[in-house]
């Protein structure tokens, strides 16, 4: 007799992978696919989107094939059909296109429908009954998405109505408590897996706001523009042009990563420095002005003068006399989201 199968979205998460272990217990193959995407969905980063994905398939025997939706995402995000949340993560459209995608998997691998981790409830805008209707009708999959975990609190779907799925052997989680999940990871013998977290950086106000000011000044963006959103302090001293400072050891680290080679990349000399990278158009007036911002977060900030040598790019060698800029410069320059908590900022 043949097997059925499925496929199913996977992070490495909880909630994923015990979806995931719920239809294995009935039998069924399962062919998981992780989406990545340039804002922390990537095996790379720390958020709930981006969880090793190999550990538990490793231990419980399921395939993981990873899919990058690059500049798709992007398309959405920049102008999502169902809008966005609290800042510019497009959940609902990000649904329907890990679906759109997972669907042409589905159809290539043979398989009969899809799993995913969805709680009803759990998050505000995605997983709320309207938006579970919404993404399964606009991706072409209604009544081919169960959603294990939450199962018993919808319609039934295609494959339970067809017998291939046991609906009594599904669950009826609700709202955010992970207390149930966790009791089904100890059923299981899932022990190891992720505490939550925030989510992708869409949904992080200060990154967004960057993304947000990046975006209207350049509708299209490189990866490594996108990848710079990440680190520094950020400074838009002309339309087309940044300056990025990096705030600690790491972020300079990572700024001499990134630099392209042709972006100005500068440092006080003499003092502690971060080092401080120029994006975009420059001129004289600009690196100037970059290098005002270097010497401002320099150990040399107290100094009347100070020596800035840019170290590699189009003008590598220069160097700049400067005085260091003062709080007006900043706050004239600063790419910054103004919230009240404060603890939602690295400054």
């Amino acid at each position: 007799m043949k097997r059925h199968r499925a496929v199913a979205l996977y992070s490495g998460g909880l909630d994923s992978t015990l979806a995931i272990l719920a239809v294995l217990r009935q039998g069924i193959e399962v062919k998981a696919v992780t989406f990545m995407n340039h804002f922390g969905c990537d095996v790379s980063d720390r958020s709930s989107c981006s969880k090793n994905p190999f550990a538990a398939a490793e231990k419980f025997g399921f395939e993981v094939k990873m899919s990058h939706l690059s500049w798709k995402f992007l398309d959405i995000v920049k102008s999502p059909k169902f809008g966005h949340g609290k800042n510019m993560n497009p959940c609902v459209d990000c649904r329907i296109l890990m679906l759109r995608e997972a669907k042409e998997f589905m159809e290539m691998s043979d398989a009969e429908f899809i799993v995913t981790g969805e709680v009803l409830g759990q998050r505000p805008m995605s997983q709320r009954r309207d938006s579970l209707n919404i993404i399964d009708r606009e991706s072409g999959l209604r009544g081919s998405v169960l959603r294990p975990l939450s199962a018993k609190l919808l319609k039934p779907t295609v494959p339970e109505e067809q017998g291939i799925i046991d609906r009594e052997l599904l669950y009826d989680f609700g709202g955010r408590s992970r207390k149930p999940q966790m009791a089904l990871a100890e059923e299981f013998g899932l022990t190891e897996y992720p505490a939550p977290a925030g989510g992708c950086l869409l949904t992080e106000p200060n990154y967004a706001y960057r993304l947000r000011e990046l975006l209207d000044h350049n509708p299209n963006p490189s990866y490594l523009d996108l990848q710079l959103l990440r680190i520094g302090r950020h400074f838009r001293i002309s339309p087309g042009c940044k300056v990025i400072v990096g705030r600690d050891h790491s972020e300079n680290d990572a700024l001499l990563k990134l630099s392209d080679g042709k972006s100005p990349l500068m440092r006080v000399l003499g003092h502690g420095s971060p080092l401080t990278l120029l994006v975009g158009r420059t001129d004289e007036q600009a690196i100037r002005t970059a290098a005002a911002l270097c010497a401002r977060y320099s150990d040399a900030r107290k100094l009347g003068d100070v020596d800035v040598r840019v170290i590699s790019g189009v003008s590598e060698g220069l160097h700049i006399c400067v005085i260091p800029a003062v709080d007006f410069n900043i706050e004239q320059f600063k790419i910054e989201k103004k919230v009240r908590d404060r603890s939602l900022q690295r400054t």
